[in-house]
């Protein structure tokens, strides 16, 4: 165990001195998978199901047309989607080629509205 431990300390020192970069960015990978996979894991945040804001617009369905409902269910497929496109289209004021402006404009509400659970 002794020996385990002095062949660590020597190991890092190593490292701390004479660092190399190929190891340095693997290291880096490994932590931010890592802390990743965990905060995933313990994340104790009330979170939006993704279901929420297709189900909020449905009274408004008749203003989109059918490609326009089929885009709208990828976007509310994940939490992932919902705040990517949040971001992307709604924060950035961005025009959205797959959905008219005014539909927009009505699903950047709706999720504007569950902001903070994103």
């Amino acid at each position: 165990m002794k020996k385990l431990l002095i062949l660590i300390v020597a190991g890092a020192l190593f490292l701390h001195f004479y660092p190399q970069p190929k190891v340095e960015a693997w290291y880096q990978e490994q932590k931010a998978l890592v802390m990743e996979v965990f905060s995933k894991g313990t994340d104790t945040k009330v979170r939006l199901k993704a279901e929420k804001i297709y189900n909020d617009l449905q009274p408004q369905f008749y203003s989109f047309s059918p490609d326009e409902l089929s885009y709208l269910q990828e976007i509310t497929a994940d939490r992932e989607a919902i705040k990517a496109f949040y971001e992307d289209y709604c924060q950035n004021q961005q025009d959205n080629p797959k959905l008219h402006p005014s539909n927009l404009t009505k699903v950047c509400k709706t999720v504007y509205n569950y902001e903070a659970f994103l």
